[in-house]
């Protein structure tokens, strides 16, 4: 979520507050107090507060529209969901700016320069600001997720040698690999110094606290939802089983009756093997004797 000056301005404002009706009508209730004329900061008109509240929100936006990341889900190990859930956990967690820069940092021609930041805790803001000297520069920032690429900036030629390129957005989604893209490829003759602050700002303990309890609602709605799809293949796949083995038993009786079956044939082949060498003898002795005729009749002759 991109959140520039003219943002901050538009930003939404908290619903102005109306006395409770129960209270009794007291005009000096009503009246400005001389400390109210001595105050000057109000939530209606405080830019920092409207940043707040609009970051806040936006946070509050993008918990209540997480999904689970799909190797998640699809993990036998129940705790790394958990943990994308809980988020950072608060014995450690400190809100403290994390800030990465450097100075004239140079880019030859025909090359590019990516400076890659890795964002753990989701509501993060991130603010940048780069500068170049001389010359301008192509500049572009994504964020890479498992679910895919966003191009928080597009990658544009800016003028950056004329004035500061600065921006701010907020990370919704972690983690998240933040990359800063810086360019050149385009310049055949010049070699181009860059300069860059990238500051990385934790969310609030409150936001956080906040946001891994919409976290927790979205990511049980989506495993109640597929624990309810597994359960009905589960169903299926356990008829099937049933099914299954239910055949492979008829089959395995079956084959031990076709075994018995075998082994009377096998039986019956053998004893019929035996009689057919018996009857090939006794034709074979048989039709000697009426082609040569008996031995004892020709002693006799």
């Amino acid at each position: 979520i991109n959140m520039s000056r003219s943002d901050k301005e538009k930003a939404p404002t908290p619903p102005e507050q109306h006395a409770d009706e129960s209270s009794p009508n007291n005009d000096d209730a009503t009246k400005p107090s001389d400390d109210d004329d001595d105050d000057d900061t109000h939530p209606e008109t405080d830019p920092t507060a409207q940043e707040a509240l609009a970051i806040a929100q936006a946070m509050a936006s993008a918990d209540a529209s997480y999904i689970p990341s799909p190797s998640l889900l699809a993990s036998d190990d129940p705790l790394p969901l958990l943990s994308q859930v809980d988020g950072p956990s608060l014995q450690t967690f400190s809100n403290k700016p994390s800030v990465y820069q450097a100075k004239s940092v140079p880019i030859s021609l025909r090359s590019k320069f990516d400076v890659p930041i890795h964002v753990s805790a989701g509501g993060s803001v991130v603010e940048y600001e780069i500068s170049t000297e001389t010359y301008d520069i192509a500049f572009g920032v994504t964020a890479e997720r498992e679910e895919g690429i966003t191009h928080v900036k597009e990658t544009t030629r800016v003028d950056s040698h004329v004035e500061p390129v600065t921006g701010k957005f907020l990370v919704g989604s972690v983690p998240c690999a933040l990359v800063f893209s810086f360019d050149n490829e385009y310049s055949w003759f010049r070699e181009k110094r860059v300069t860059y602050k990238i500051t990385v700002t934790p969310p609030r303990e409150e936001n956080v606290v906040k946001g891994r309890r919409l976290r927790a609602k979205k990511a049980l709605e989506v495993v109640r939802k597929e624990r309810g799809e597994v359960e009905d293949k589960y169903q299926t796949a356990a008829g099937k089983r049933a099914e299954l083995e239910d055949e492979i038993f008829k089959l395995e009786k079956e084959l031990v009756e076709k075994k018995k079956s075998l082994e009377v044939v096998k039986t019956e082949e053998a004893w019929l093997e035996k009689r057919r060498g018996v009857r090939d003898e006794q034709i074979k002795l048989l039709a000697k004797r009426l082609e040569k005729g008996w031995e004892d009749e020709k002693s006799e002759a």
